[in-house]
């Protein structure tokens, strides 16, 4: 497996560039140590990809910065030690935007990465590259990290799944933020069933993890081969006007939902809670930035590229009151999304609201002739999850006019992954033209 994928980056990767740091004798070094007939190895020796935010021993982690371009950790992060143990073969990073901020995979270290659907158009980001990789069958699993919706966009973009779980249910992530949740590791894959096996392999307690918990009796893998059709889904088009969304994705979503309705299940329109949703997703996010970024060295910090020194400049800003307002407004929040979601395996919804762009545009000024002055106004679909700490997935639906493909998104209740899995089979199960690996289309 480790040759077939090399063999296919060196195809493929010149046309997308998703995987600029690759170690094959690492993992083929790794591949003859596992132990063959253990039943905790739930990978077998699969080549996988791991951001390049994420470190792995001895392979080089720049985090898409000029001042750490040559970085190589001595050790790997918990989610990696985790994913080796039960038979993940590493074999190389992919790329991310600088320190995984913004959602167009670009940086000064390795450049631009391209949507393999067609490589004039960005993959979207943080998990640009993994999105990528996946799609042109460099790799059969990536791992992604998100914080606003930085595996969900890309995998909407890309024509793969990409699930972001409850905090705690996937060991990885920042060290300075560990009780944040707000950033949490999650699988994507090119099929949903896929989706479920890398995070049975991602989830469990990690004692240097203290948001993690148990993985579930019956692993995600087995309640998704028995999973039928969901009964109720609530379906919001934008969310009662909270963000705009083009026709063309709004199209794409309502005969998702149709095919969803051909299969038994009622199809009930509900508008999610948002007032203060922005501010409280914003303030939250830029607490996560001063406790992470901001304390980095200077000689690290002088490189960073406009947006990311913005977001950190906010959360150094932030007051006591910003922050107890922001805790208070997300804990109503989840209480008031709790009553609405009771009765429904999961709320049908954007991941993003307008058809990928430009590769060289970095974010859009407009959708649907709205203006977004702000970079994240136009990922505003990915705040409730995060900011709720609930789980969502990202899976196809379909394909723009530019011959990308778009996504939909589904947010689960509580810790509830089995659910959304679920109607992301169903919703699959009548999508054609994903789940095989493409060549890249110029």
């Amino acid at each position: 497996m480790i040759d077939a994928a090399l063999a296919r980056i060196e195809a493929v990767e010149p046309a997308i560039n998703a995987m600029p740091t690759i170690c094959a004798e690492r993992a083929r070094e790794k591949a003859k140590a596992l132990k063959r007939g253990d039943e905790a190895v739930w990978l077998a020796g699969l080549p996988v990809a791991i951001k390049d935010l994420t470190p792995v021993e001895g392979v080089r982690t720049t985090w898409g910065t000029k001042a750490l371009a040559d970085f190589v950790p001595e050790e790997s992060d918990p989610m990696v030690e985790t994913l080796e143990a039960r038979g993940a073969v590493v074999l190389g990073k992919s790329n991310t935007p600088e320190m995984g901020a913004g959602a167009n995979t670009f940086n000064e270290v390795f450049g631009r990465t391209r949507n393999p659907w067609n490589t004039r158009l960005n993959p979207a980001g943080s998990s640009g590259g993994a999105a990528a990789a996946l799609a042109t069958g460099e790799v059969w699993l990536a791992n992604g990290s998100d914080v606003g919706g930085s595996l969900r966009t890309p995998a909407a973009y890309c024509g793969v799944v990409g699930m972001r779980p409850t905090p705690g249910r996937a060991s990885g992530g920042g060290r300075d933020y560990a009780f944040s949740g707000m950033g949490v590791q999650g699988p994507m894959a090119r099929t949903v069933e896929d989706c479920a096996l890398f995070l049975d392999a991602m989830a469990g307690t990690n004692p240097f993890q203290p948001l993690t918990f148990d993985a579930p009796a019956v692993s995600f893998r087995e309640t998704f081969r028995r999973a039928g059709p969901p009964k109720r889904v609530a379906f919001s088009a934008d969310w009662g006007g909270f963000a705009p969304v083009t026709r063309e994705v709004r199209d794409l979503m309502a005969a998702a939902m149709r095919r969803l309705e051909g299969l038994g299940t009622v199809v009930e329109e509900r508008d999610p809670p948002t007032e203060d949703l922005v501010e409280t997703n914003l303030t939250l996010r830029g607490l996560m930035m001063a406790a992470g970024p901001a304390n980095l060295p200077e000689e690290v910090r002088k490189h960073f590229k406009r947006t990311l020194s913005e977001n950190i400049e906010h959360g150094l800003s932030l007051t006591a009151a910003d922050i107890v307002k922001a805790e208070r407004r997300r804990s109503a929040m989840f209480l008031e999304m709790e009553v609405l979601t009771r009765g429904f395996d999961a709320l049908a919804c954007p991941v993003v609201g307008l058809a990928p762009l430009d590769s060289e545009v970095e974010y859009p000024l407009e959708v649907d002739g709205v203006p977004t002055p702000h970079y994240m106004d136009w990922l505003k679909f990915a705040f409730l999850a995060t900011t709720l700490g609930l789980p969502a997935i990202s899976v196809p639906i379909g394909f723009t006019s530019t011959g990308a493909p778009m996504g939909i998104q589904l947010i689960g209740r509580n810790r509830d992954e089995a659910g959304i899995l679920a109607v992301a089979k169903a919703i699959e199960s009548v999508t054609e033209g994903f789940g095989r690996p493409i060549d890249p289309r110029g």
